[in-house]
């Protein structure tokens, strides 16, 4: 007698339809991802197809999960990849990538808390370990990653206090994270960062030490938003050069751009033109940049509404 095989078991179910409210943000508002052009849409739906039946047919591989939960974010389900990551740690409590990952997207919905205990334990787990490339979900142009798992946890521990206004703790994870920034990509994000966070404590000497191994001939494959902040705080760059014109371009890196003019103007003394900056950026789309985030931040924490 014949005996129909059995389908695997779905271990996650992937969401229908379009991603909706994912988050509240830090003045109130309910966020909802801005949907991509239909073929980005596609292409990533396709690829968040191939990473869910990856995942059936080997539920037990933590990198399956992992690949699960990016392509979800990728596509704007940002609390199902939560929900993908915690389904794994379940099995994985010791698996570092996970909570990396999950920590990131703990700062995309402004759970800030959780954030930082994912990357505090990631970092325990990580201790004496030697670094290992984390591979890119969506390639830059050379195809070449340019971060670690011990740069993103250090990176995004910083990021996640310095959305808090913890910038004593936010300072300490930079400085771990500059000890790991091993590329010039990674070290102008390090130091972009780094460097905001010493002008916000009023280190402005050591601030510009940040500065020193920046220079205009470097390297710098995607972090070019970061590369031309820091040329401007060293004076090569002028504030008013920078801030996005083109409505039509990357949003995300506009984001990050117009915050560190903003920002530079806030700890310059002009307050009023720093919050025009800050508003504008939350007029924009991408609510998940960190620009955004951070922005989003600075207006609850000073008690300015956002229009």
């Amino acid at each position: 007698m014949l005996v129909a095989a059995c389908a695997p078991r779905d271990p996650f179910p992937l969401p229908q339809g379009e991603p909706g409210v994912q988050a509240v943000s830090l003045l109130g508002d309910s966020l909802i991802p801005v949907r991509p052009s239909d073929s980005v849409w596609a292409v990533q739906r396709t690829q968040l197809d191939s990473a869910h039946a990856a995942l059936v047919t080997d539920p037990a591989s933590p990198d399956a999960w992992i690949w699960l939960g990016r392509r979800l974010a990728y596509l704007g389900y940002y609390r199902p990849a939560i929900a993908a990551y915690a389904t794994a740690l379940a099995s994985y409590p010791g698996d570092a990538r996970l909570l990396r990952h999950r920590g990131h997207r703990y700062i995309t919905v402004r759970d800030l808390d959780a954030a930082i205990a994912d990357f505090v334990a990631a970092a325990k787990l990580v201790q004496e370990l030697p670094d290992e490339i984390e591979p890119d979900g969506q390639p830059n142009a050379r195809g070449i990653p340019t971060s670690t798992l011990q740069f993103n946890i250090w990176y995004h521990l910083g990021l996640a206090h310095y959305l808090k206004g913890d910038f004593p703790r936010a300072l300490s994870a930079y400085r771990e994270c500059l000890k790991v920034s091993g590329n010039p990509d990674a070290l102008v994000a390090t130091s972009h960062w780094l460097y905001m966070t010493l002008r916000r404590l009023g280190e402005r000497e050591e601030a510009e030490r940040v500065l020193l191994p920046i220079t205009a001939d470097m390297d710098v494959i995607e972090n070019g938003a970061y590369h031309r902040l820091l040329l401007m705080y060293k004076g090569e760059v002028a504030p008013e050069d920078l801030l996005p014109r083109d409505e039509a371009a990357d949003a995300v890196q506009n984001a990050t751009v117009a915050y560190g003019v903003g920002n530079w103007w806030l700890y310059s003394g002009d307050t009023t033109r720093a919050l025009d900056v800050f508003r504008g950026i939350l007029r924009g789309s991408q609510w998940a940049a960190f620009g955004a985030i951070a922005a989003e931040a600075d207006l609850a924490r000073i008690g300015t509404p956002a229009n």
